[in-house]
């Protein structure tokens, strides 16, 4: 890489850490530190909300999902308004004023401690692999750029990341999280100029290259359980992942209570509803953009550069003759592709266009007996959709935009893992180790262990993490994972709302929600993971609801 962009990439990430430590001042209490003092204006708040969720996944993975599967994505988020203006008038309200920490310390007041346990403990679970597939993504990028083993790449960005997560606090955070944004739409914007301007057909015939392959298709009305991104999915479905997540998940709970007030914490989620789906659309659209760019240009037969490597050098004579096939192959797509471009009247654009999905599912035949190659010779899975993205920028962008990306990537990544360090850090000592261990320790003693945690789920992160990474796209892996858990939680915090339910409804309907959830994932797996989130609270609330009149609803154990 060009020494300008290694010099773009120490000189905004040194200034990243080094604010972040200068805002972290006032950090040496217990509400300081987890909770900025709640002294966080609106618009900050919304920033650190909307860059927790546009992580490096979203620089990686996202545009990835495009180039691979087009705009219908996007479907997953129209939930999102209807899920902000439900949270805006129930939740949010509540938990600011409540003097709360966590979300699942009011659980114990409405119901009992082991449901406050058992919600917190499934909360770790899911963000603690969440965290580490976020901190995959940079590793990708990392891995690509020098060369070396994912596990070492994983590591020079997880530590240092701990280690600001350890002094700054939530309130250095959700100032990095501020200039992530900003860094994050220069460089996606500047990627999508490049792109435009680079290709040899014009904007018009671009999205007509790619609508010819369905990528532009937005809108699937289709009411289809197995199918993953419909209209219904995602409004249904996603509106439940999405008060769940913007709900009841620490890590989008502790954004909101650090707001001065309800009506700014309100503010704050009003604003990710608005531009959430817009910036998502855009994300897409770059990778949608580099689908087309490759029509003119050819890529890499596969995107992973380590499995390239291993290929050629174990199987060299049947990669060449599969590389042979597809140089054929991209020759007469290519043409295909200008045929479409140039194609005038209605009748002649038909036959364009048949022709060049034709030659696109010849080179896609080629590319999955690379995979397979691939699969054969390294032993992993080779979804290579997570190296789309950095391959093009390590290649194709121009010298100081390259840095930009890659500069926006690492300093996306360390904001959004320290986030979820910091939420899961807050829960493990307030929820389990102030609960249950040592209630009456002073605020010294509780950073200490704070600290501690924040170590411990770095480690947890940056295992998960090196595993993750082979799992096909990262933005999917995360929300899959999330899917198994936020459906159940959801209905705990539902329940809390209905008069009628009490404790031993509600832990037993958590449990009952989790089990459903699972012998659906794993029993009837043509159910698409965004109805899980539909499945679990129904579930927890029918449950929680016929054994009402069970347990005691201001119960406290000891």
């Amino acid at each position: 890489m060009h020494w300008i962009n290694w010099l773009i990439v120490v000189v905004y990430l040194a200034y990243v850490i080094i604010d972040g430590l200068r805002k972290s001042k006032g950090t040496d209490t217990l509400e300081g530190y987890f909770l900025a003092s709640k002294s966080l204006p609106w618009w900050v708040v919304g920033l650190s909300v909307m860059a927790t969720q546009l992580s490096a996944i979203t620089m990686i993975g996202t545009p990835g999902q495009g180039a691979t599967d087009g705009l219908r994505f996007v479907q997953f988020y129209f939930g999102l308004p209807i899920a902000m203006v439900i949270l805006g008038v129930t939740l949010v309200p509540f938990l600011h004023g409540s003097g709360v920490y966590t979300a699942y310390e009011y659980l114990e007041s409405r119901f009992d401690t082991k449901t406050r346990s058992l919600t917190a403990f499934l909360f770790l679970l899911s963000r603690g692999m969440s965290a580490g597939t976020i901190m995959a993504a940079p590793g990708v990028v990392l891995s690509a750029v020098f060369g070396i083993p994912l596990v070492w790449s994983v590591l020079l960005i997880g530590v240092p990341t701990v280690i600001y997560t350890m002094i700054g606090g939530v309130q250095a955070v959700a100032w990095a999280d501020v200039k992530q944004m900003v860094l994050i739409m220069i460089a996606l914007l500047g990627i999508m100029v490049v792109l435009v301007m680079q290709m040899p057909v014009t904007p018009d015939d671009a999205l007509r290259i790619a609508g010819s392959t369905g990528r532009l298709k937005t809108f699937d009305f289709s009411f289809n359980l197995n199918e993953t991104y419909t209209f219904w999915s995602g409004i249904i479905g996603g509106t439940f992942l999405m008060l769940s997540y913007f709900g009841t998940d620490q890590s989008q709970v502790q954004r909101y209570l650090t707001a001065k007030s309800v009506d700014e914490a309100r503010s704050s989620l009003l604003m990710s509803a608005y531009w959430k789906i817009p910036l998502q659309a855009l994300v897409l659209m770059v990778g949608v953009m580099i689908f087309v760019y490759y029509q003119f240009v050819q890529p890499p037969l596969l995107f992973n550069p380590a499995h390239e490597e291993a290929v050629v050098a174990e199987r060299g004579a049947a990669y060449d003759a599969l590389q042979d096939r597809y140089d054929d192959i991209f020759t007469l797509r290519e043409q295909a592709a200008m045929s479409v471009a140039d194609a005038g009247d209605d009748a002649t654009a038909a036959t364009a266009m048949e022709a060049f999905v034709a030659r696109e599912a010849d080179m896609q035949v080629i590319r999955g007996e690379a995979l397979v190659m691939a699969e054969e010779v390294t032993g992993e899975a080779s979804r290579d959709v997570n190296y789309i993205v950095p391959r093009f920028v390590l290649s194709e962008l121009p010298i100081g935009l390259t840095g930009l990306f890659i500069a926006g990537v690492l300093a996306a990544a360390m904001s959004s893992i320290a986030a979820e360090l910091n939420s899961l850090a807050t829960t493990s000592v307030i929820d389990f180790y102030r609960r249950w261990y040592k209630p009456e320790a002073d605020d010294a003693h509780y950073l200490k262990i704070s600290k501690i945690a924040t170590g411990f789920w770095g480690l947890f992160a940056c295992a998960v993490a090196t595993y993750a990474a082979t799992l096909g796209s990262l933005i999917e892996v995360v929300n899959r994972f999330g899917s198994f858990f936020y459906g159940s939680i959801l209905g705990v915090f539902l329940l809390a709302m209905m008069p009628r339910a009490k404790g031993m409804g509600a832990f037993v309907g958590l449990l009952s929600g989790m089990g459903v959830v699972a012998a659906v994932t794993f029993g009837a797996p043509d159910v698409s993971f965004l109805w899980h989130n539909v499945i679990g609270a129904v579930t927890v609330v029918v449950v929680g609801l016929v054994l009402g009149g069970l347990g005691n609803g201001d119960s406290q154990e000891a």
